[in-house]
């Protein structure tokens, strides 16, 4: 497509300034009750903002694996059939820029793994048509360009306050669009992950916890107390109480290797001994849990998972995340009148990804032979060129023995019209039946005349 045909009819999220002024008024009070969300900002603009302290290290790498193995998903704009099944891809802008280049700054893998990040991080992600065919906002009739992700602030009955990256100026802006044009996806684990009182929140705290007190007693303070050989109860006994700690500490600090003298009289008793707690087994029951919650593993983290251990996890974590995503999409991007002619957003697994080496054979010959797959269809998935046999694209049973072709089921016909038809068949019998009724009677008349 060219320049001219995408600057006709071309809409973009950031307008004009009187666009803006107008969405302002309607957000100081004409557009109803707003509900902020809080958010953080992050060193580089384009990337969505986030806090990650110490204490979320192990939640950062949960986060990570999911939403890289959700990033490992193609998602399509196709064409379905009559019976609702797959047929093609669409060839509109849409589907190119989710297979090809949602935006200036990501690729799609990189816009989707953005998705997974801003669903995980803040309970709920809008994809957003920065760049349109067409004014969304007044037709259902528009194609997309570009999208971005961006984070919601503020609720209102029918339109939506975003934190989106302009990327003609190089930073994040606030502006509101309506509901129905953004494509609003909520976390379906966000009773795990996002609730207040959800097993992740827990495992936050009390993580948090956990440093607050390896901090502490990794300081350097001795927690001493002095006992002193007269009892402090004057004024003047506890000025030279705190002299006596005072000379202690200055002991302590000017000595290079930490020592001190003190009178026989006196007792120093040490508090810092290490001090037992449960934080840690609170720690590993809360991360286990999370684990169970989510249909992550150890093995799955680590790489070592099978392939029944993947197919649940994808089936109980990544695919929710797919469907919520796809179903908003189309929801937003598509619109009724789309919807009815069979447009859909799909996403696409690749199924061998799981499947060991030493399967691939058996796999591959019961799907040719029950004519599922083509043979070059195979190669594909195997990582090698295509076939230039045409064979090689025909769903044929290459065990089997080769079907008649059109010249020889026309030879056949031929054979068949030169052999005996019906007639000839009936004259023959005829003729057999009448010459055996010939010998019959010249016997009779032979045997009469011998007698």
């Amino acid at each position: 497509m060219g320049i001219t045909d995408r600057l006709k009819g071309a809409w973009n999220a950031f307008r004009s300034e009187e666009k803006k002024v107008a969405l302002d008024e309607y957000n100081q009070g004409d557009g109803g009750y707003g509900t902020s969300v809080i958010s953080y900002g992050n060193a580089n603009p384009s990337r969505p903002s986030r806090v990650i302290y110490n204490d979320r290290s192990i939640i950062s790498a949960i986060y990570t694996r999911v939403a890289v193995d959700f990033a490992s998903i193609d998602l399509r704009h196709v064409q379905l059939d009559k019976k609702k099944r797959y047929s093609d891809d669409v060839k509109s802008m849409l589907n190119k820029a989710l297979e090809f280049e949602p935006n200036l700054d990501q690729a799609p893998r990189a816009f989707r793994q953005d998705i997974a990040h801003t669903l995980f991080d803040k309970g709920v992600a809008a994809i957003v048509p920065v760049d349109t065919k067409g004014d969304p906002e007044d037709t259902e009739n528009f194609d997309i360009y570009t999208l971005r992700v961006a984070e919601v602030v503020q609720w209102h009955p029918r339109h939506v306050r975003l934190r989106l990256y302009n990327e003609a100026k190089g930073k994040r802006e606030e502006i509101t669009l309506p509901k129905r044009m953004v494509a609003i996806v909520e976390n379906p684990l966000y009773d795990v992950m996002n609730e207040p009182n959800s097993t992740l929140q827990r495992l936050l705290r009390k993580l948090s916890l956990l440093d607050a007190v390896d901090e502490a007693s990794g300081s350097g303070k001795l927690d001493l107390i002095i006992q002193l050989p007269y009892v402090i109860k004057s004024e003047a006994r506890r000025q030279q109480a705190e002299q006596r700690r005072q000379d202690i500490e200055f002991q302590l600090k000017g000595s290079q290797y930490g020592i001190a003298y003190t009178d026989g009289t006196e007792k120093i008793t040490q508090l810092n001994r290490p001090a037992e707690n449960n934080l840690m087994k609170q720690i590993e029951y809360l991360v286990a849990m999370l684990y169970d919650q989510l249909g992550v593993t150890e093995e799955i983290m680590n790489g070592t998972a099978d392939e029944k251990a993947m197919i649940n996890y994808f089936s109980r974590t990544i695919e929710p995340l797919l469907d919520a995503v796809s179903e908003a999409m189309q929801r937003s991007f598509l619109g009724p009148m789309k919807f009815d002619k069979g447009q859909r957003i799909m996403y696409f697994r690749d199924v061998f990804k799981l499947v060991p080496l030493s399967e691939i054979a058996e796999i591959a010959d019961k799907f040719t032979r029950n004519e599922i797959l083509s043979s070059n269809e195979i190669r594909q998935y195997m990582g090698l060129p295509p076939s230039k046999d045409p064979k090689a694209d025909e769903l044929v049973n290459s065990n089997m023995p080769a079907q008649d072709t059109g010249v020889a089921a026309a030879g056949g016909e031929e054979a068949a019209a030169e052999g005996p038809t019906v007639e000839d068949m009936d004259e023959i019998m005829n003729e057999v039946l009448d010459g055996i009724q010939q010998d019959v009677e010249k016997i009779a008349k032979e045997a009469a005349d011998a007698e």
